[in-house]
C-alpha cells in the first residue's frame, strides 16, 4: 500500500516520479518540488509515492524483474543499497556529476562513501545517521547519574550495575541491527575491503561478549517487542521507564522520539555513545553511523539531467536543507549547511542542540565496508542471533560461527526485501 501525490507547478514539461522510503518524507518532498520551481523558475510536476522501509525494496525489486512502471528517482536507505549490488546497479552512476557539483567536497565523506561501491557513486547521502546516547535526563538526576561519568562502556557497565543493584532498574534497551555499527566503532565491519564477512573475529566476539554480560545482569535488555524502532517501544518501554538510554541516528530522535512519544518533550538529552579505549590507551570514535536515506536516479528514466538538477537542489539549498531538519526528519549530511543558525539552535523536545553535538561527532564517524551482503548479515544478526545471545542460549563464539554458515549458506540471494 503506498500514498500517492501529484504536485503541479507552472507546466507539465517535466513529469518526474520519485519513489520515498519514507511516509515522514512525503510533505517535505512535496515542499521541495514547489521550492525548486519557484527558487529556479524551472517547470516540474513530481510525483511522489511514499512507501514502508521494507517495502520500498520489495517495491522497486518487483520493477526491475518486470521492466516496467519504475520511477525517475529513488529514496533508499542505505541499509538496503547492498541489495540491489548482486547484478548491475538499476542506478546511475553521479560520480561525475557529483565532482561537478563539488559534493564530494560538502557532503560528508564517510557518508557518502555508503552509496559508492566499486569506484562508482550512486547516491546522495540525505542524513548525518551520526548514533548518540539518548537518555531520560529526569532520571538521571533521581539516580545520581553524571553523564560526565560515562566515558567508555566500561563505564556504562558499571554505573548499570549500581543501578541495577540498588534500585533494580535496568539502564539501556539494545537492539540487534545496532551491531554492525558497534563493531564500526570499536574498529571493525561487517566486511572487509576484500569482501571477507567478519575479517576480524575477536571484536566481534568481544562485543557480543561485553552485551552478553550486560544482558545477563539486566544492565542492556532487549525491547519487549524485539525493536527499538517499533512504536510500541516508546510508548511502553520508555514511557514507562523501564529503560534510562537508548541508542539511536540524528532521525530517531527528530523522528521516531517525537511521532511516539510527544508526551516526553523535555524529559530527554543526548549524549555522545560511550566508546572503547585503544590499544595504546587513547579513546575511539565516540559515535557511529545507522541507516540514513540516499537519493538515486533509476537507470530506465527519460529524464535523468532534470532529475540530477533536483537532486542538487535539494542538497545543496539551504532552506532545503534547513527543512529537512525542522521538519523532524534528519540532520543534513551537507557540510556548509551546518553554519545555519537554523540547525545549531536548541531542538524543542530535547532542550538541547542536536546539532551542536553531531557537528562535534562529526570527525569520528567511522567509514562503512559496502558490500552487496551487508543488508542480509545486518537482518541475519538481529533477527536470527543476536537475542540468542542477550538471553545466553548460544555463547559469541558460536554465534559469529553460525552467522559464518548461514551467509554461505546463500541467505545473501534472498530477493530484495524478502530478508528473515
Amino acid at each position: 500500500m503506498y500514498f500517492g501525490t501529484i504536485f503541479q507547478s507552472f507546466g507539465e514539461d517535466k513529469n518526474m516520479s520519485l519513489w520515498i522510503s519514507s511516509f515522514q518524507d512525503q510533505s517535505y518532498y512535496e515542499q521541495m518540488a514547489e521550492m525548486y520551481a519557484e527558487k529556479s523558475g524551472s517547470k516540474i510536476n513530481l510525483q511522489v509515492e511514499a512507501y514502508g522501509f521494507r517495502e520500498m525494496p520489495d517495491k522497486l525489486g518487483a520493477v526491475m524483474r518486470t521492466g516496467e512502471g519504475a520511477p525517475d528517482l529513488v529514496q533508499l536507505d542505505e541499509t538496503f543499497f547492498g541489495v540491489f549490488l548482486n547484478g548491475p546497479p538499476p542506478f546511475v552512476d553521479l560520480t561525475k556529476k557529483i565532482r561537478k557539483a563539488q559534493l564530494n567536497k560538502t557532503l560528508h565523506k564517510q557518508r557518502l562513501e555508503v552509496f559508492t561501491y566499486e569506484g562508482k557513486t550512486y547516491g546522495v547521502p540525505q542524513s548525518l545517521s551520526a548514533l548518540v546516547l539518548y537518555y531520560r535526563k529526569d532520571m538521571f538526576e533521581d539516580f545520581n547519574i553524571q553523564p560526565e561519568d560515562i566515558t567508555t562502556w566500561e563505564d556504562f557497565a558499571k554505573v548499570g550495575e549500581r543501578l541495577m543493584s540498588e534500585n533494580g532498574q535496568r539502564f539501556l534497551a539494545l537492539d540487534g541491527t545496532l551491531f554492525d555499527s558497534l563493531l564500526r566503532q570499536k574498529g571493525s565491519d561487517l566486511f572487509d575491503a576484500k569482501g571477507n564477512f567478519i575479517p576480524d573475529e575477536d571484536i566481534a566476539v568481544s562485543i557480543l561478549s561485553e552485551f552478553a554480560k550486560m544482558a545477563e545482569k539486566q544492565i542492556a535488555v532487549l525491547p519487549d517487542r524485539g525493536s527499538i524502532f517499533d512504536p510500541v517501544f516508546f510508548s511502553g518501554d520508555l514511557e514507562m521507564g523501564e529503560v534510562l538510554c537508548v541508542i539511536g541516528a540524528d532521525w530517531y530522535g527528530l523522528d521516531l522520539f517525537q511521532q511516539f512519544a510527544p508526551g516526553m518533550e523535555g524529559m530527554w538529552g543526548m549524549l555522545p555513545l560511550p566508546t572503547w579505549k585503544k590499544a595504546d590507551g587513547s579513546l575511539g570514535p565516540r559515535t557511529a553511523t545507522f541507516a540514513g536515506q540516499g537519493l538515486m536516479i533509476m537507470n530506465s528514466s527519460k529524464k535523468q539531467e532534470e532529475a540530477w538538477d533536483f537532486i542538487e537542489f535539494v542538497m545543496t539549498d539551504a532552506d532545503a536543507n534547513a527543512e529537512r531538519f525542522l521538519q523532524g526528519n534528519s540532520f543534513p549530511a551537507y557540510k556548509p549547511a551546518w553554519k545555519d543558525p537554523r540547525l545549531v539552535s536548541e531542538q524543542p523536545y530535547f532542550e538541547q542542540s542536536m546539532g551542536e553535538l553531531l557537528i562535534e561527532l562529526a570527525d569520528e564517524i567511522p567509514p562503512v565496508t559496502v558490500n552487496p551482503s551487508r543488508p542480509q548479515a545486518i537482518f541475519l544478526m538481529k533477527e536470527n542471533f543476536f537475542s540468542s545471545v542477550m538471553y545466553g542460549t548460544l555463547t559469541p563464539e558460536d554465534t559469529i560461527v553460525r552467522m559464518r554458515q548461514a551467509m554461505q549458506g546463500g541467505f545473501g540471494d534472498q530477493p530484495p526485501g524478502e530478508q528473515p
